[in-house]
């Protein structure tokens, strides 16, 4: 018996909307490849041996966040991030080719690590990411 499409009974008919949601489904799937997440994900490498490039100037930032700057073998003095420019500055106009290397704790953000590097790149200096830091006594 046949159907009839009365007020008390009304036919609806799932394979539109079976349609729609497959239309939907595919296109969550395909946009959602194309997203690129914001954050720098950076897994920093453990090497057993070091090469060394002769730096004029270091920056350390400790796992406090608290930032030091020394010129060749002096000792490490506490520098804020707003002094770096000038520190840096200073010293590229004492030596000919200044390379500075930046030694980060590995908990530090690497925000922070950024920001150092940003400041570098805006004075054109050479910097070197070290890997481990060094040894030193407040």
């Amino acid at each position: 018996m046949l159907k009839r499409r009365t007020k008390t009974n009304p036919v609806f008919s799932m394979s539109s909307m079976t349609d729609i949601i497959f239309l939907l489904l595919i296109f969550f799937m395909i946009t959602s490849t194309m997203v690129s997440p914001n954050a720098i994900k950076v897994l920093l490498p453990q090497g057993n041996k070091q090469t060394q490039a002769k730096a004029s100037a270091r920056v350390v930032i400790d796992n406090q966040l608290n930032m030091y700057a020394a010129l060749g073998n002096d000792t490490e003095q506490p520098i804020t991030l707003e002094q770096l420019p000038d520190f840096l500055t200073q010293q590229q106009n004492d030596s000919t080719e200044l390379y500075v290397s930046l030694y980060a704790d590995e908990v530090v953000p690497y925000k922070n690590i950024v920001e150092v590097l940003n400041i570098a790149n805006e004075l054109h200096l050479k910097m070197v990411l070290a890997t481990r830091q060094p040894d030193r006594t407040p």
